[in-house]
């Protein structure tokens, strides 16, 4: 079974449009950092699958690999905020993300 790039394309689409419609639609902002690993993770996915068809050039695994190291400190700081609205709020809604002002 011969896997095609539109295949990778469509699939990596599909999970784009996940990710984007979970961001927008919940207001839980755990959903909302798992939404957006999910279009990182779609876009590594892309990358990836663009760099098989130029096997001597590993330009879309390297950014791939700074993708994936943004998105590990996108959530350890996405996390520390997270806890301390938990912490403020007793909730984890984005509505209630303006009380960090203060």
């Amino acid at each position: 079974m011969d896997t095609t790039i539109e295949s990778y394309m469509l699939l990596s689409s599909v999970i784009f449009v996940i990710g984007a419609i979970g961001f927008l639609v919940r207001r839980n902002v755990l959903v909302q950092l798992m939404s957006i690993e999910l279009m990182l993770n779609s876009v590594n996915l892309l990358l990836v699958s663009f760099n098989r068809l130029h096997t001597g050039n590993m330009v879309g695994q390297a950014f791939a690999f700074f993708i994936i190291a943004v998105a590990a400190a996108e959530v350890a700081v996405g996390l520390a905020i997270v806890l301390q609205l938990y912490r403020l709020r007793g909730a984890v809604n984005s509505d209630d993300a303006t009380t960090l002002r203060h």
